[in-house]
């Protein structure tokens, strides 16, 4: 990561993504570039530099931030036609610190809309092209922050996950992603999800300058009182770790490359000295059931506000109050948006909260006790980031339940709250890449990367 000095200067760095952003267009990583706000920011840093004046650690480094994230730079769109013209009043925390440090946003990347998805393709604004192969998806729902940072337009990104928005498209397109312990980092300012499971994280080449971002925006936030205390300064002790393979993920239903990964992931690991075992853990094949009743549970009481009286789309010549709320709804969401709140307002509905809802969450409290009993044996676990690599564009996206098993291994530590590290470690006889997951206990974040930095 080049920071800006005497000898580099700010407006050359900015200048090289966005000329890289443009070259890359056909990809379609970025919704929009903010051009003229990023060289005139770079310019600023250079004189500060000149001057003699302070300037932050992350000064002129080009970054690329999700269009979920709220700041005063361009319309924060979410990737839907509800929010296609939303000019944010507020920045988002995590937008402002990386900002106070000197980084400068060259513009903002796709997603699924509202980030419901696992392949870019939900996009209002069009679907978002694999690093790798421009014929198959780039994961989801962070695919364009994904693609910005493995196509070396940018050397980190900003991205949200929650339930493998990160992990999967990092996967995906062979770079390092995290999805951080929840409550790290703060969700103020960031187009809400399911909160529950909303986490914010980052993508980056490598493992050191993922650490170095989480640096700068993990800590307690007033804003978001489900924030924790700031633990990355603490560093993680260096020793020989036990680690878990999920025997539960290494079956028929992986990819057969997918499953050699893992293995040839395992045995550097043994040879740098670390104890590997399998663990059974059982409960982890429930995880995505349970996911997709609390997900969207909260998905349905999280877009109920866009009503197109307050702010976004709003339908024109409807004929009453009615009228309005479902021509606005109906025209500014996508398939994707309006079949998960239907499902959450189902699970949700009365007669049905017992049966469904309540049950969810009393498997989800079973889920985390097979995570804590895991954890008195193992210090982290290993498995797949997904069943298999990047699927085909236009292959899943009309068969909704195909397409949410791709969150089949992702999902787990979301509903747990656990950090979680997507690094690459193959790649298919085609090039596609193959990421693992390691996967640790709360707060557990850095001797996570600790390990990736060591294999990598």
């Amino acid at each position: 990561m080049k920071i800006a000095d005497k000898n580099t200067r700010a407006v050359d760095l900015v200048r090289e993504a966005l000329a890289k952003a443009k070259e890359c267009e056909e990809y379609h990583a970025f919704i929009c570039l903010d051009e003229v706000g990023a060289v005139a920011k770079a310019e600023e840093i250079d004189r500060r530099i000149a001057a003699g004046e302070e300037v932050g650690r992350l000064a002129g480094v080009p970054y690329a931030l999700k269009d979920n994230f709220l700041s005063h730079a361009g319309s924060t769109t979410a990737a839907s036609r509800m929010l296609a013209d939303f000019r944010a009043p507020i920045t988002a925390t995590a937008v402002a610190r990386i900002e106070a440090e000197g980084a400068i946003m060259i513009g903002r990347t796709n997603l699924d809309a509202f980030a419901h998805g696992s392949s870019t393709e939900n996009s209002y604004f069009g679907p978002t092209l694999n690093a790798r192969d421009k014929t198959r998806v780039a994961g989801g729902s962070s695919g364009g922050s994904a693609v910005a940072v493995a196509l070396g337009i940018v050397p980190f990104a900003l991205g949200s996950d929650t339930g493998g928005s990160i992990r999967q498209p990092a996967a995906y397109n062979g770079i390092v992603g995290i999805k951080p312990t929840f409550g790290t980092v703060s969700r103020y300012g960031v187009v809400a999800m399911a909160s529950s499971t909303d986490v914010i994280g980052c993508f980056a080449e490598n493992a050191d300058d993922v650490d170095y971002v989480m640096e700068v925006i993990a800590g307690k936030d007033v804003k978001d009182p489900t924030t924790l205390p700031d633990f990355w300064q603490n560093e993680p002790e260096e020793k020989k770790l036990r680690i878990g393979v999920i025997a539960d993920f290494m079956n028929d239903g992986t990819d057969v490359d997918v499953q050699k990964t893992i293995r040839s992931f395992a045995d550097r690991l043994k040879a740098l000295g670390h104890t590997v075992e399998e663990v059974e853990m059982p409960m982890l094949k429930y995880g995505l059931a349970i996911y997709y009743i609390v997900q969207t549970a909260e998905v349905a009481s999280n877009l109920c506000r866009y009503d197109g009286v307050r702010y976004g789309y709003r339908a024109e010549g409807a004929k009453d109050l009615e009228g309005l709320y479902k021509e606005s709804r109906n025209g500014g969401l996508m398939l994707e948006n309006k079949r998960r709140i239907m499902i959450g307002n189902f699970v949700l509905s009365s007669g049905f909260f017992d049966a469904y809802y309540l049950k969810a969450q009393k498997a989800r409290t079973l889920l985390i006790a097979e995570y804590e009993k895991a954890f008195e044996k193992f210090d982290a676990l290993l498995c797949p980031t997904a069943p298999a690599p990047a699927f085909k564009l236009g292959e899943k996206i009309n068969d909704p339940l195909q397409m949410y098993m791709e969150d089949l291994m992702s999902v787990p530590p979301s509903m747990a709250g656990l950090p979680a590290v997507a690094v690459p470690a193959g790649e298919t006889a085609e090039g596609l890449s193959i990421g693992v997951q390691l996967i640790g206990p709360r707060r557990g974040d850095r001797m996570l990367l600790r390990l990736a930095k060591e294999v990598m």
